[in-house]
Protein backbone atom coordinates (compact mmCIF):
# COMPACT_ATOMS: atom_id res chain seq x y z
CA UNK A 1 0.00 0.00 0.00
CA UNK A 2 1.07 3.35 -0.81
CA UNK A 3 -0.14 5.35 2.04
CA UNK A 4 -1.73 9.13 1.58
CA UNK A 5 -0.44 9.64 4.74
CA UNK A 6 2.82 8.51 6.94
CA UNK A 7 3.19 8.73 10.86
CA UNK A 8 5.03 12.15 11.73
CA UNK A 9 5.01 10.49 15.57
CA UNK A 10 8.09 8.41 15.53
CA UNK A 11 9.31 5.41 18.30
CA UNK A 12 11.45 7.93 19.58
CA UNK A 13 8.79 10.32 20.23
CA UNK A 14 6.96 7.56 22.22
CA UNK A 15 9.68 6.55 24.38
CA UNK A 16 10.13 10.53 25.22
CA UNK A 17 6.72 10.14 25.34
CA UNK A 18 6.52 7.22 28.36
CA UNK A 19 9.65 8.18 30.08
CA UNK A 20 8.01 11.49 30.33
CA UNK A 21 4.80 9.95 31.96
CA UNK A 22 7.05 8.04 33.96
CA UNK A 23 8.36 10.10 36.41
CA UNK A 24 7.78 9.92 39.83
CA UNK A 25 5.79 13.21 40.26
CA UNK A 26 3.02 12.62 37.25
CA UNK A 27 3.21 15.44 34.92
CA UNK A 28 0.56 17.59 34.34
CA UNK A 29 -1.53 16.25 31.43
CA UNK A 30 -4.19 19.45 30.90
CA UNK A 31 -3.08 22.58 29.29
CA UNK A 32 -0.29 24.14 31.58
CA UNK A 33 3.34 25.18 30.92
CA UNK A 34 4.29 22.87 28.52
CA UNK A 35 1.18 24.78 25.83
CA UNK A 36 2.78 28.16 26.89
CA UNK A 37 6.35 26.51 25.61
CA UNK A 38 4.78 25.59 22.85
CA UNK A 39 2.92 28.22 21.43
CA UNK A 40 6.28 30.51 21.87
CA UNK A 41 8.26 27.76 19.81
CA UNK A 42 5.78 28.03 17.04
CA UNK A 43 5.44 31.80 16.78
CA UNK A 44 9.08 32.28 16.41
CA UNK A 45 9.17 29.20 14.29
CA UNK A 46 7.15 30.96 11.38
CA UNK A 47 7.51 34.29 12.44
CA UNK A 48 4.84 35.99 14.73
CA UNK A 49 4.19 37.68 17.97
CA UNK A 50 1.46 35.25 19.11
CA UNK A 51 0.04 31.72 19.05
CA UNK A 52 -2.82 29.91 20.59
CA UNK A 53 -2.93 26.08 20.83
CA UNK A 54 -6.12 24.87 20.15
CA UNK A 55 -7.34 21.02 20.23
CA UNK A 56 -7.97 21.25 16.19
CA UNK A 57 -7.10 22.89 13.33
CA UNK A 58 -11.76 23.17 12.90
CA UNK A 59 -11.59 24.93 16.06
CA UNK A 60 -8.74 27.22 15.20
CA UNK A 61 -11.12 28.58 12.47
CA UNK A 62 -13.95 28.66 14.93
CA UNK A 63 -12.10 30.80 17.58
CA UNK A 64 -11.19 33.43 15.30
CA UNK A 65 -14.21 34.00 13.82
CA UNK A 66 -16.00 34.18 17.07
CA UNK A 67 -13.40 36.70 18.67
CA UNK A 68 -13.67 39.16 15.48
CA UNK A 69 -17.30 38.28 15.92
CA UNK A 70 -18.28 39.35 19.72
CA UNK A 71 -15.35 41.83 19.92
CA UNK A 72 -16.94 44.04 17.59
CA UNK A 73 -14.34 44.04 14.91
CA UNK A 74 -16.40 43.00 12.03
CA UNK A 75 -17.97 46.12 9.55
CA UNK A 76 -20.16 43.13 8.56
CA UNK A 77 -21.55 39.88 8.63
CA UNK A 78 -20.20 38.57 4.91
CA UNK A 79 -17.41 36.15 5.30
CA UNK A 80 -15.73 34.98 1.44
CA UNK A 81 -14.95 31.35 2.18
CA UNK A 82 -12.68 29.52 -1.05
CA UNK A 83 -15.12 27.32 -2.83
CA UNK A 84 -12.06 24.92 -3.13
CA UNK A 85 -11.67 24.53 0.58
CA UNK A 86 -12.83 22.30 3.87
CA UNK A 87 -15.96 21.64 5.52
CA UNK A 88 -14.73 23.45 8.24
CA UNK A 89 -14.13 27.11 6.32
CA UNK A 90 -17.44 27.27 5.72
CA UNK A 91 -19.65 25.70 8.70
CA UNK A 92 -17.05 28.02 11.23
CA UNK A 93 -19.27 31.30 10.29
CA UNK A 94 -22.87 29.19 9.46
CA UNK A 95 -22.88 27.97 12.89
CA UNK A 96 -21.67 31.52 14.07
CA UNK A 97 -24.51 33.36 12.22
CA UNK A 98 -22.16 35.12 9.67
CA UNK A 99 -23.35 35.01 6.42
CA UNK A 100 -20.80 33.07 3.78
CA UNK A 101 -19.89 33.88 -0.05
CA UNK A 102 -18.09 31.04 -1.47
CA UNK A 103 -15.56 32.46 -3.71
CA UNK A 104 -14.55 30.25 -6.94
CA UNK A 105 -10.88 28.78 -6.98
CA UNK A 106 -8.00 29.73 -9.90
CA UNK A 107 -6.76 26.60 -11.67
CA UNK A 108 -3.07 27.79 -11.56
CA UNK A 109 -2.75 27.85 -7.62
CA UNK A 110 -6.00 26.93 -6.62
CA UNK A 111 -6.65 29.37 -4.76
CA UNK A 112 -8.90 32.00 -5.04
CA UNK A 113 -10.18 33.03 -8.40
CA UNK A 114 -8.51 36.59 -7.78
CA UNK A 115 -11.05 38.30 -10.91
CA UNK A 116 -14.02 37.00 -8.77
CA UNK A 117 -12.64 37.96 -6.05
CA UNK A 118 -12.42 41.50 -6.78
CA UNK A 119 -16.04 41.50 -7.94
CA UNK A 120 -17.52 40.36 -4.88
CA UNK A 121 -15.17 42.90 -2.86
CA UNK A 122 -16.59 45.88 -4.75
CA UNK A 123 -20.29 43.89 -4.36
CA UNK A 124 -20.59 42.47 -1.09
CA UNK A 125 -17.47 44.71 0.66
CA UNK A 126 -17.73 41.90 3.06
CA UNK A 127 -16.00 41.97 6.28
CA UNK A 128 -13.28 38.90 6.12
CA UNK A 129 -11.40 37.31 3.80
CA UNK A 130 -10.81 33.31 4.55
CA UNK A 131 -7.88 32.54 2.15
CA UNK A 132 -7.09 28.76 1.65
CA UNK A 133 -3.80 27.86 0.70
CA UNK A 134 -4.47 24.27 -1.13
CA UNK A 135 -2.36 21.66 -0.65
CA UNK A 136 0.66 23.02 0.14
CA UNK A 137 0.36 25.53 -3.38
CA UNK A 138 1.12 29.51 -2.64
CA UNK A 139 -0.97 32.13 -3.70
CA UNK A 140 -0.43 35.08 -5.02
CA UNK A 141 -0.29 36.80 -1.34
CA UNK A 142 1.26 40.11 -3.24
CA UNK A 143 -2.32 40.60 -4.82
CA UNK A 144 -4.27 39.50 -2.52
CA UNK A 145 -3.08 41.91 0.01
CA UNK A 146 -3.72 44.94 -2.24
CA UNK A 147 -7.33 43.93 -2.36
CA UNK A 148 -7.70 43.36 1.36
CA UNK A 149 -6.16 46.64 1.78
CA UNK A 150 -8.35 48.35 -1.14
CA UNK A 151 -11.51 47.45 -0.04
CA UNK A 152 -10.99 46.98 3.90
CA UNK A 153 -11.17 43.54 4.27
CA UNK A 154 -9.83 41.58 7.24
CA UNK A 155 -7.19 38.38 5.76
CA UNK A 156 -7.69 35.46 7.80
CA UNK A 157 -5.13 32.74 6.08
CA UNK A 158 -5.76 28.76 6.66
CA UNK A 159 -2.46 27.16 6.21
CA UNK A 160 -3.53 23.60 7.28
CA UNK A 161 -2.40 22.20 4.28
CA UNK A 162 0.58 24.15 3.71
CA UNK A 163 2.90 24.01 6.98
CA UNK A 164 6.18 25.24 5.88
CA UNK A 165 4.79 27.20 2.48
CA UNK A 166 6.67 30.47 1.91
CA UNK A 167 6.04 33.04 -0.49
CA UNK A 168 8.83 35.39 -1.57
CA UNK A 169 11.17 33.32 1.59
CA UNK A 170 8.27 34.34 4.05
CA UNK A 171 6.15 31.33 5.54
CA UNK A 172 2.36 31.47 5.05
CA UNK A 173 0.64 32.13 7.90
CA UNK A 174 2.53 35.43 8.26
CA UNK A 175 0.75 37.57 5.98
CA UNK A 176 -3.40 38.37 7.51
CA UNK A 177 -4.79 39.18 10.88
CA UNK A 178 -4.38 35.73 11.62
CA UNK A 179 -4.00 32.17 9.95
CA UNK A 180 -4.75 28.45 11.49
CA UNK A 181 -2.90 25.40 11.31
CA UNK A 182 -3.51 21.77 11.79
CA UNK A 183 -1.51 19.58 14.14
CA UNK A 184 -3.68 16.48 13.06
CA UNK A 185 -2.07 13.01 12.24
CA UNK A 186 -2.67 13.07 8.56
CA UNK A 187 -0.69 16.93 8.41
CA UNK A 188 2.46 17.94 7.84
CA UNK A 189 3.21 17.75 11.68
CA UNK A 190 1.48 16.05 14.10
CA UNK A 191 0.11 16.37 18.39
CA UNK A 192 -2.56 13.73 17.71
CA UNK A 193 -5.18 15.93 17.52
CA UNK A 194 -4.37 20.13 17.80
CA UNK A 195 -3.86 23.23 15.84
CA UNK A 196 -2.66 26.65 16.07
CA UNK A 197 -3.51 30.45 15.43
CA UNK A 198 -1.06 32.99 14.73
CA UNK A 199 -1.30 36.30 15.02
CA UNK A 200 0.69 39.68 15.69
CA UNK A 201 -2.35 41.32 16.67
CA UNK A 202 -2.46 41.88 20.62
CA UNK A 203 -5.67 42.61 21.32
CA UNK A 204 -7.44 39.52 19.37
CA UNK A 205 -4.15 37.29 20.90
CA UNK A 206 -5.66 38.18 24.65
CA UNK A 207 -9.23 37.50 23.13
CA UNK A 208 -8.35 34.11 21.79
CA UNK A 209 -6.93 33.14 25.31
CA UNK A 210 -10.11 34.13 26.86
CA UNK A 211 -12.33 32.77 24.50
CA UNK A 212 -10.59 29.30 24.28
CA UNK A 213 -11.44 28.85 28.35
CA UNK A 214 -14.57 29.58 28.84
CA UNK A 215 -14.40 33.37 28.53
CA UNK A 216 -12.07 34.37 31.92
CA UNK A 217 -8.87 35.84 32.01
CA UNK A 218 -6.74 33.63 33.64
CA UNK A 219 -4.48 33.07 30.73
CA UNK A 220 -3.79 36.61 30.17
CA UNK A 221 -0.44 38.48 31.35
CA UNK A 222 -0.86 40.01 34.70
CA UNK A 223 -0.96 42.93 33.58
CA UNK A 224 -3.65 42.45 31.34
CA UNK A 225 -5.78 40.39 34.05
CA UNK A 226 -5.43 44.00 36.14
CA UNK A 227 -7.08 45.41 33.50
CA UNK A 228 -10.22 43.45 33.39
CA UNK A 229 -10.37 43.25 37.33
CA UNK A 230 -10.15 47.46 37.46
CA UNK A 231 -12.83 47.83 34.08
CA UNK A 232 -15.03 45.30 35.88
CA UNK A 233 -14.42 46.59 39.37
CA UNK A 234 -13.48 42.76 40.15
CA UNK A 235 -11.28 41.44 42.62
CA UNK A 236 -8.63 38.81 42.31
CA UNK A 237 -11.07 35.92 43.82
CA UNK A 238 -14.06 36.42 42.25
CA UNK A 239 -12.31 36.66 38.47
CA UNK A 240 -11.31 33.12 38.51
CA UNK A 241 -15.15 32.36 36.96
CA UNK A 242 -15.36 35.91 36.09
CA UNK A 243 -16.47 35.67 31.96
CA UNK A 244 -15.52 38.67 30.14
CA UNK A 245 -16.67 37.27 26.59
CA UNK A 246 -18.64 34.31 25.55
CA UNK A 247 -15.83 31.14 25.28
CA UNK A 248 -15.86 27.80 25.03
CA UNK A 249 -13.42 25.12 25.73
CA UNK A 250 -11.07 24.70 23.03
CA UNK A 251 -7.92 23.83 24.88
CA UNK A 252 -5.34 21.33 24.17
CA UNK A 253 -3.42 19.39 26.21
CA UNK A 254 0.38 19.04 27.64
CA UNK A 255 0.44 15.88 26.49
CA UNK A 256 -0.04 16.96 23.19
CA UNK A 257 2.50 20.05 23.61
CA UNK A 258 5.09 17.96 24.95
CA UNK A 259 4.77 16.11 21.37
CA UNK A 260 4.12 19.18 19.77
CA UNK A 261 7.42 21.12 20.67
CA UNK A 262 9.69 17.97 19.27
CA UNK A 263 7.58 17.57 16.16
CA UNK A 264 8.59 21.44 15.46
CA UNK A 265 12.37 20.45 14.91
CA UNK A 266 11.07 18.23 12.08
CA UNK A 267 9.18 20.96 10.03
CA UNK A 268 12.49 22.08 8.08
CA UNK A 269 13.21 18.35 7.21
CA UNK A 270 9.37 17.36 6.03
CA UNK A 271 8.84 20.43 4.42
CA UNK A 272 11.93 19.41 2.33
CA UNK A 273 11.41 16.56 1.49
CA UNK A 274 7.83 17.44 0.73
CA UNK A 275 8.79 19.86 -1.81
CA UNK A 276 11.23 17.15 -3.52
CA UNK A 277 8.75 14.88 -4.26
CA UNK A 278 6.33 17.39 -5.68
CA UNK A 279 9.37 18.32 -7.86
CA UNK A 280 9.25 14.72 -8.85
CA UNK A 281 5.76 14.61 -9.56
CA UNK A 282 5.64 17.33 -11.90
CA UNK A 283 8.95 15.98 -13.74
CA UNK A 284 6.73 13.31 -14.10
CA UNK A 285 3.07 13.68 -14.51
CA UNK A 286 2.04 14.59 -17.95
CA UNK A 287 -1.65 14.34 -17.79
CA UNK A 288 -3.25 16.60 -15.93
CA UNK A 289 -5.29 19.47 -17.07
CA UNK A 290 -4.02 21.82 -14.28
CA UNK A 291 -1.91 24.40 -15.31
CA UNK A 292 0.02 25.24 -12.28
CA UNK A 293 2.44 28.14 -12.16
CA UNK A 294 5.16 27.41 -9.36
CA UNK A 295 6.75 30.88 -8.90
CA UNK A 296 10.79 29.65 -8.45
CA UNK A 297 10.84 32.55 -5.28
CA UNK A 298 8.48 30.78 -3.47
CA UNK A 299 8.96 27.50 -1.76
CA UNK A 300 5.65 24.63 -1.80
CA UNK A 301 5.79 22.51 1.26
CA UNK A 302 3.33 20.06 -0.71
CA UNK A 303 0.80 18.33 1.55
CA UNK A 304 -0.34 16.00 -1.76
CA UNK A 305 -0.99 16.15 -5.26
CA UNK A 306 -3.38 17.64 -7.30
CA UNK A 307 -4.53 16.53 -10.65
CA UNK A 308 -7.62 17.15 -13.19
CA UNK A 309 -8.54 14.25 -15.70
CA UNK A 310 -11.72 14.10 -17.53
CA UNK A 311 -10.84 10.50 -17.20
CA UNK A 312 -10.73 10.48 -13.22
CA UNK A 313 -13.02 7.70 -12.79
CA UNK A 314 -10.73 5.08 -14.67
CA UNK A 315 -7.49 6.31 -13.31
CA UNK A 316 -8.87 6.09 -9.51
CA UNK A 317 -10.02 2.96 -10.11
CA UNK A 318 -6.21 1.96 -11.04
CA UNK A 319 -4.89 3.74 -9.09
CA UNK A 320 -6.74 1.91 -5.92
CA UNK A 321 -6.20 -1.33 -7.81
CA UNK A 322 -2.86 -1.24 -7.37
CA UNK A 323 -3.19 -0.57 -3.48
CA UNK A 324 -2.19 2.99 -3.80
CA UNK A 325 -4.63 5.44 -1.79
CA UNK A 326 -6.25 8.25 -3.27
CA UNK A 327 -8.61 11.13 -2.46
CA UNK A 328 -10.76 13.52 -4.61
CA UNK A 329 -8.81 16.66 -4.62
CA UNK A 330 -9.61 18.03 -1.25
CA UNK A 331 -13.95 19.25 -1.29
CA UNK A 332 -13.91 19.50 -4.67
CA UNK A 333 -16.66 22.53 -4.83
CA UNK A 334 -18.50 23.36 -1.52
CA UNK A 335 -21.43 25.35 -3.39
CA UNK A 336 -22.29 21.25 -4.80
CA UNK A 337 -22.16 20.34 -0.92
CA UNK A 338 -25.63 19.52 0.77
CA UNK A 339 -24.65 21.80 3.91
CA UNK A 340 -24.36 24.54 0.82
CA UNK A 341 -27.01 23.96 -1.37
CA UNK A 342 -29.89 22.84 1.11
CA UNK A 343 -30.03 26.20 3.13
CA UNK A 344 -28.32 28.66 0.26
CA UNK A 345 -29.15 27.43 -3.45
CA UNK A 346 -27.04 26.85 -6.22
CA UNK A 347 -24.01 29.22 -7.02
CA UNK A 348 -21.96 29.23 -10.57
CA UNK A 349 -18.29 28.26 -9.79
CA UNK A 350 -17.24 27.02 -13.22
CA UNK A 351 -13.43 26.32 -12.12
CA UNK A 352 -14.36 24.35 -8.88
CA UNK A 353 -17.21 22.60 -10.61
CA UNK A 354 -14.33 21.28 -13.12
CA UNK A 355 -12.54 20.34 -10.10
CA UNK A 356 -15.09 18.91 -8.36
CA UNK A 357 -15.85 16.85 -11.26
CA UNK A 358 -12.51 15.58 -12.61
CA UNK A 359 -10.57 16.08 -9.50
CA UNK A 360 -8.33 14.14 -7.11
CA UNK A 361 -5.48 14.20 -4.72
CA UNK A 362 -2.31 11.55 -4.89
CA UNK A 363 0.05 10.96 -2.03
CA UNK A 364 2.82 12.71 -0.55
CA UNK A 365 4.82 12.43 2.85
CA UNK A 366 8.35 12.42 3.95
CA UNK A 367 8.73 8.39 3.58
CA UNK A 368 7.46 8.70 -0.14
CA UNK A 369 10.07 7.06 -2.27
CA UNK A 370 10.77 8.43 -6.08
CA UNK A 371 10.23 5.11 -7.21
CA UNK A 372 6.96 4.88 -5.75
CA UNK A 373 6.07 8.23 -7.39
CA UNK A 374 6.85 6.42 -10.67
CA UNK A 375 4.63 3.61 -10.24
CA UNK A 376 2.01 6.53 -9.02
CA UNK A 377 2.74 8.46 -12.30
CA UNK A 378 3.39 5.85 -15.11
CA UNK A 379 -0.44 4.71 -13.92
CA UNK A 380 -1.97 8.29 -14.62
CA UNK A 381 0.04 8.58 -17.96
CA UNK A 382 -1.40 5.66 -19.41
CA UNK A 383 -4.90 6.70 -19.35
CA UNK A 384 -3.84 9.83 -21.80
Amino acid sequence: MIKLVSDTIDKNDINHLIEWLSQDEIPKLTKGELTVQLEKKWADKIGTKYSVFVNSGSSSILLTLAALKFTNRLKNNKVIVPSLSWATDLSSPILLGLEPILCDCNLNDLSCDLEHLEEIFKTESPSVLILVSVLGLVPDMKRILELCDKYNVLLLEDVCESMGSKYRGEYLGTFGLASFFSMYFGHHLSTIEGGFINTNDKDLYNSLLMMRSHGWSRDLSPEDQNFYNTKYNTDSFSSLYNFYLPGMNLRSTDLQAFIGLRAIDKLDDYSQKRNINFTHYLKNVNNTELNLIINEEDFVSNFAMPIVNKNRDQIVKDLINANIEVRPLIAGNLGNKPMWYENYGKVNLPNSDIVDKFGFYLPNHQDLTESEILKITNIINRNI
